[in-house]
């Protein structure tokens, strides 16, 4: 069995990892860390302490009224990615340990492809630039 590494729980709610394949648990927040733990599978678990937390982006729609996922980037492994079902209620949770400075909302679709775009861009004036 695995142990959790909180000593007090403020919330557990149901919820996804989008870890590989998406896997339905059990979401922990509490004073060390967040935790996910699996449903199907005692050994499939993440544990996150808030030291190694380095930010945490949501993706925001509908001008806030739906929020389908959330990533939490650590310092040294990467980020995860999860959603909740009450993800406003987990990232309230969530922000009583992580600055709120520190939580961010993800880019849109098309401010992604507008970043995209202007990188390609400026590749192709460097390009030009470099021969003339």
């Amino acid at each position: 069995m695995v142990e959790s590494i909180n000593t007090k729980v403020d919330l557990v709610i149901k919820g996804t990892s989008y870890i590989g394949l998406g896997r339905y648990g059990q979401i922990m927040i509490g004073d060390k860390g967040f935790e996910f733990y699996s449903d199907h599978n005692v050994k499939d678990y993440v544990q996150i302490p808030w030291s190694e937390v380095s930010y945490v982006a949501a993706s925001v729609m509908f001008k806030g009224k739906w929020i389908p996922r959330f990533a939490i980037f650590t310092k040294s492994n990467g980020h995860y990615t999860f959603a909740a079902r009450d993800a406003k209620k987990t990232l309230r949770a969530i922000r009583v340990y992580v600055d709120p400075k520190n939580m961010v909302r993800s880019l849109t679709f098309f401010q992604v492809l507008r970043r995209g775009s202007r990188n390609i861009f400026k590749k192709l004036k460097a390009k030009v630039g470099r021969h003339s």
